[in-house]
């Protein structure tokens, strides 16, 4: 089995966690791309490992049950909704699958059954922000490439995965409500018809550099350009375009990006027009949420998240609550009525900056936010400083928890954890560690991201012999 053989009525039996089809031959694993368990391909291998080949379908020999044709045109090239050709009853299932075979496998601990994973409402337009990268060099498509017409070369839209110089122009895109595509596209229509340079990325040069798009349910939307250097001139001539043809714009600002990466975290975001700021609404509770802000990208589905995390706390008032990897305090804050008081860590300052805005903002008083790095700051001294917790909410970033903290909650033995996680094969790594001391009582998925390989799982572990 060598690149750039066939291989012949290849049957998919699977689907990895990366959202590939799996199938095989001669014993080795083959992981197709763009592929539905149920499909019958011939495939063309395209990389060799040692344990297991990569392929792309050339052709189609049988169609799977499960599979449904693409609904965006820019399906396969931007990568960003890898299995929007998979019956969204199907990605259910698979994800679900994924979450029992992590935990089962890597975690080694005896499991209760995993509840039916929440499905998301809203399976298209349920981002609340994307961010749209300018070129001066788009991909080229085939048939674009074997056509003789000229094409225009600056592109406003997605990387190509794995390809950072590369961007995808998107005349379409499927993930954020209106007026996202409006903007997006009017924005390059004029900056084409101006004349203002697209960022080059390999020579770092060219003006208009990235476009952040946030949308709330409140209607609020913001919008960030940013651009390579200072040109006012320049400037304030695609700004006055946008405020003047987008009047609901609420937040319009601005960033000068001379780095090298697109990153903007430790820049000046300055204010153009409007508030500095967007309001979204969950429930009864508002939140306030600013350039840098994290909140989650899927607002409704966000919601059903943090029901099920305070259902799993089962709080009834008198508790203590510590809150691990808070970000701008939306799960404290949600959860804070039901608590005597609630305590969250974040390592990102600003982010803790905007938690505490937030308990202001709905008359909030028994939270308390810190920042720090997580492993340093949550230790002995900070415990017996502001009390041994009742129960532990944790939602950390894909990594998990560094193995300090992981410990740190199995020795503390409180009588609750809910272990929030975006990424279930590192939430079943620190749930060994944790399963040492607590029983794992409840497993449940949610889905955040239709149309991707991505999926939530909430875990409620107790505290054993108690």
């Amino acid at each position: 089995m060598k690149k750039g053989i066939t291989i012949d009525s290849l049957e998919i039996t699977g689907i990895s966690s990366e959202g590939k089809g799996v199938g095989r031959v001669d014993g080795k694993v083959v992981f197709v791309k763009e592929t539905v368990p149920g499909d019958v391909v011939n495939a063309r291998i395209v990389g060799k490992k040692k344990k297991f080949l990569e392929a792309y379908a050339e052709e189609l020999v049988k169609k799977s049950d499960e599979r449904i044709e693409p609904f965006c045109e820019h399906f396969g090239l931007c990568g960003g909704c890898k299995w929007q050709h998979m019956s969204y009853e199907a990605q259910l299932k698979y994800k679900q699958g994924h979450v029992e075979e992590n935990l089962r496998k890597l975690s080694g601990l005896d499991l209760p059954n995993v509840m039916p994973i929440l499905g998301s409402e809203k399976t298209s337009f349920y981002r609340n922000k994307l961010e749209f990268t300018f070129s001066n060099f788009r991909w080229l498509t085939k048939e674009e490439i074997q056509s003789d017409d000229e094409h225009v070369r600056t592109g406003l839209g997605f990387h190509i995965p794995k390809q950072y110089n590369k961007i995808v122009n998107i005349n379409k895109c499927h993930l954020q409500a209106d007026p996202s595509n409006d903007i997006r596209l009017k924005v390059k229509e004029f900056a084409d018809q101006h004349g203002i340079s697209f960022y080059d990325v390999k020579n770092q040069e060219g003006f208009l550099r990235n476009l952040v798009i946030r949308t709330a349910s409140t209607g609020d939307v913001m919008v960030i350009l940013q651009v390579h250097y200072r040109d006012q001139e320049m400037l304030d001539l695609v700004m006055n375009f946008i405020q003047r043809e987008f009047p609901e714009i609420t937040s319009l600002m601005y960033v000068i990006n001379e780095k090298g990466n697109d990153s903007y975290s430790d820049l000046e975001i300055e204010l153009y027009a409007g508030k500095d700021h967007i309001m979204e609404q969950m429930g009864d509770l508002k939140f306030k949420i600013g350039p840098k802000s994290f909140y989650q990208t899927n607002s409704a589905q966000a919601h059903e998240l943090y029901k099920v995390a305070a259902d799993f706390a089962d709080l009834k008032g008198d508790e203590l609550v510590y809150d691990l990897y808070t970000g701008t305090g939306t799960i404290a804050n949600f959860v804070a009525r039901s608590a005597k008081k609630v305590v969250g860590i974040e390592y990102v300052e600003d982010a803790i900056k905007d938690a505490f805005v937030n308990s202001e903002l709905n008359g909030i008083t028994n939270t308390d936010f810190y920042a720090g790095d997580m492993k340093d700051l949550l230790a002995n001294e900070f415990i017996n400083q502001h009390g041994k917790p009742d129960v532990i909410i944790t939602d950390p970033p894909r990594a998990g928890m560094h193995p300090r903290v992981t410990q740190l909650l199995a020795d503390l033995k409180v009588d609750r954890i809910v272990y929030v996680s975006c990424n279930p094969a590192t939430q079943a790594r620190d749930l060994e560690v944790l399963g040492e001391v607590y029983n794992v009582e409840k497993i449940q998925p949610v889905d955040m991201f239709p149309q991707t390989q991505h999926v939530e799982n909430v875990v409620l572990l107790k505290l054993r012999n108690k």
